[in-house]
C-alpha cells in the first residue's frame, strides 16, 4: 500500500474536494456494511456507474480509504478490501483500552480546554439528536462514525500527551478499530456506546480520573464485544447452513 498514490495531494477546497469526501463516506459504508467481500477489487468504472460520478472522485475517495486502512492497493492492480486477522483485530481493541482508559485518566487530571468541551458536548448532543429517532438506518453509519471520532479525539487532546496520542493512532491503522469505522451498528448497541460516552465526559468533568479510566476501558471492551459478535453473525449468514466453511470466522475484513 506503501505505493498507493497520495491520498493528500489534493487537499484543496472546492467542489471537486467536496465530491470525493462524500463518495468516500458512501464506500466507505458500503465496506462497513458488509456489500464488498474481504479481497474483492473495487473497479473504478462500476463504482462511477453506481454511484453516479466520475472516475476522478472515485480515484481520490479510494486514495483516501486506502490511506485509513480500509483498503489496500498494488501497482497494477488497483484496490482492495482489506482483510485482517481476527487476532489482530482482538489486539488492536486490547492495547486501545489501555491506552484510551490512560487517556480518559490524564483528561480528567489535566482538565479538558473550553475548546475540548465544546467539542465532546458538540459530539454528545449530536449522538443524542440521532439516536432520538430511535432507530438507525445504515446511511448514519457514516454520521456516527464522525459523531464517535469527535468525542474521542476531544478526549485524546485533553490528554495532553503527543506518545499516548500516536499510539492510539498505531492500533486505529487496523482499520476495524478505528473511532470513525463503525462496524456492529445495531441501535442497542450505538445507544449503549452513547451512554458509555455521557458517562465518561461527566467523570471527566468531575476530575474523577479513577471512574474516567475504569469507564473508558470497560467502553473500549465492550466495543470490542459488538464487534465480534458482528463478525459471527456475518460469518453465519455467509455459510451454507448445510455445508459451513471450515475456518469461517478465522478472517474478519475491515467489513467486520
Amino acid at each position: 500500500m506503501d505505493d498507493a498514490p497520495n491520498a493528500s495531494q489534493d487537499d484543496s477546497p472546492g467542489p471537486n474536494r467536496t465530491r470525493s469526501l462524500s463518495v468516500a463516506d458512501r464506500i466507505r459504508s458500503a465496506i462497513l456494511s458488509g456489500d464488498f467481500a474481504p479481497g474483492e477489487k473495487l473497479r473504478e468504472v462500476h463504482l462511477s456507474e453506481t454511484l453516479g460520478v466520475s472516475r476522478t472522485p472515485i480515484r481520490s475517495a479510494l486514495q483516501a480509504l486506502a490511506a485509513e486502512g480500509l483498503l489496500d492497493y498494488a501497482p497494477n492492480r488497483g484496490y482492495a478490501v482489506r482483510s485482517f486477522q481476527t487476532a489482530e483485530i482482538v489486539d488492536a481493541y486490547e492495547i486501545r483500552a489501555m491506552m484510551e482508559a490512560l487517556a480518559a485518566r490524564f483528561a480528567a487530571e489535566r482538565g479538558l480546554s473550553d475548546a475540548e468541551r465544546a467539542v465532546a458536548e458538540g459530539a454528545l448532543a449530536d449522538g443524542d439528536r440521532l439516536l432520538a429517532k430511535g432507530s438507525l438506518h445504515d446511511e448514519d453509519r457514516v454520521t456516527y462514525g464522525a459523531i464517535n471520532f469527535a468525542f474521542h479525539d476531544a478526549i485524546h487532546s485533553a490528554a495532553r500527551c503527543r506518545m499516548l496520542g500516536e499510539m492510539i493512532r498505531l492500533c486505529q491503522s487496523v482499520a476495524p478499530s478505528s473511532h470513525r469505522n463503525i462496524v456492529a451498528f445495531e441501535f442497542d448497541d450505538v445507544r449503549r456506546r452513547h451512554d458509555d460516552h455521557h458517562r465518561i465526559y461527566d467523570a471527566i468533568l468531575a476530575r474523577d480520573s479513577y471512574r474516567a479510566e475504569i469507564l473508558m476501558r470497560e467502553h473500549v471492551a465492550s466495543v470490542r464485544s459488538s464487534l465480534v459478535r458482528s463478525m459471527l453473525k456475518r460469518a453465519a449468514a455467509a455459510s451454507p447452513p448445510t455445508a459451513p466453511s471450515p475456518g469461517a470466522g478465522e478472517r474478519l475484513s475491515a467489513a467486520g
